[in-house]
């Protein structure tokens, strides 16, 4: 099982990522797409770095805006992985 993160180390690579927020166990961003048609793309493409980290982020898609919101279910908190993946959808935007 992944280890969980000190809020030290939770808030030392929450400065790292721009506009992710800490909200209890999680972290989350909302991005704007600019349209449904947008959203719909980014949500797909987030398919593939989730799948190949086997780490799969909550989604709310609203018209033009995604919410990302992460955490790690079976270590009940927030790992490493969390914030990699956070870093990944970064680099999609």
């Amino acid at each position: 099982m992944a280890e969980l993160l000190s809020d030290e180390e939770i808030e030392a690579r929450l400065a790292e990522l721009d506009g992710w927020a800490r909200e209890g166990d999680t972290i989350t961003k909302t991005f704007d797409r600019g349209d449904f048609v947008g959203s719909v793309e980014f949500v797909r493409a987030l398919v593939e770095p989730a799948e190949e980290m086997g780490h799969h982020p909550d989604l709310t898609l609203s018209w033009s805006e995604v919410r990302i919101s992460i955490t790690n279910h079976a270590a009940g908190g927030l790992t490493a992985a969390d914030f990699e993946l956070a870093g990944r959808i970064d680099a999609l935007a």
